[in-house]
């Protein structure tokens, strides 16, 4: 049995019998897919705060300049994570129905969350659940599955109009739907299993019609088609391989080899 463990803004999940912590779906992905345009964006993000801040870092001795522009990615990073904790927080309760509080700050994306619940009359099966997959060692946590208004039926009676079921995954970043998100659905959606941790059992994932991501911003939203297959699953397991090179490549690397005697070799100038 799997179980999450969540601490602050982080978590991970632990096999309960043997205590020993199981990779999760976003972790490998970040750790075993190459991601080059992170590093545009780090470096951007570093010249713009240089730019910005001018007359603030002037200020500073160059020791603590260094240190603020190093930390200007994390801070912005920081805040985006923040934001769509706080939204994934609310989403899951929007989704069942629940009234929530909505702060200032993120009110523009909450409001075109519930639009997009609204328009597609969206119906949950399951929300935010854990994850499986004993056959290949990993875990995770989903956003949705739900039942769907399927927008290519005319009927034009919402009662009578055909539904799909989909594994949606929502996304508040400034930039919108990236293609690893393909390799992160498919790790879910070919999981062994959904545990439901309050009944402690392990279930079947439910077959869904497709998978897409909601790429909600302040202004609107956007419901992303991602086609996240067994090819994406196979996919998804080369880069827990590389992941795992990664994490134990330093011991591939042993000590260096003592030789056998010491050498009398010397270098001798043509002038002496």
């Amino acid at each position: 049995m799997i179980r999450r463990v969540n601490r602050g803004r982080s978590h991970w999940y632990e096999d309960i019998d043997t205590g020993q912590r199981v990779p999760g779906v976003t972790s490998i992905i970040d750790k075993g897919l190459p991601k080059p345009a992170l590093i545009n964006w780090a470096a951007n993000a570093t010249a713009e705060a240089a730019v910005d801040r001018w007359d603030e870092l002037a200020e500073l001795t160059p020791s603590v300049r260094l240190k603020t522009l190093q930390g200007a990615r994390y801070a912005l990073k920081d805040a985006a994570a923040n934001r769509g904790t706080a939204v994934h927080k609310l989403a899951e309760k929007l989704v069942n129905g629940e009234r929530v509080t909505v702060p200032d700050e993120i009110a523009g994306h909450v409001e075109s969350y519930v639009r997009f619940l609204d328009e597609f009359d969206v119906r949950p099966v399951l929300v935010e659940r854990t994850v499986h997959s004993a056959t290949h060692g990993y875990c995770g946590t989903f956003d949705l599955i739900a039942e769907l208004l399927d927008p290519d039926d005319p009927e034009p009676d919402p009662d009578q109009r055909r539904r799909m079921t989909l594994l949606l995954d929502i996304k508040t970043n400034r930039s919108g739907i990236f293609g690893d998100i393909a390799l992160q659905l498919a790790a879910y959606r070919f999981a062994d299993v959904w545990i439901d941790e309050d009944q402690g059992t392990e279930n079947e994932m439910p077959m869904v019609d497709g998978c897409a991501g909601i790429h909600v911003g302040a202004d609107g939203y956007s419901l992303i088609p991602v086609e996240a297959g067994e090819v994406q699953h196979r996919q998804f397991l080369y880069a827990a391989q590389v992941a795992d090179f990664i994490a134990g490549s330093r011991d591939l690397v042993g000590e260096p080899i003592i030789s056998p005697q010491t050498s009398a070799y010397r270098l001798v100038r043509e002038d002496e």
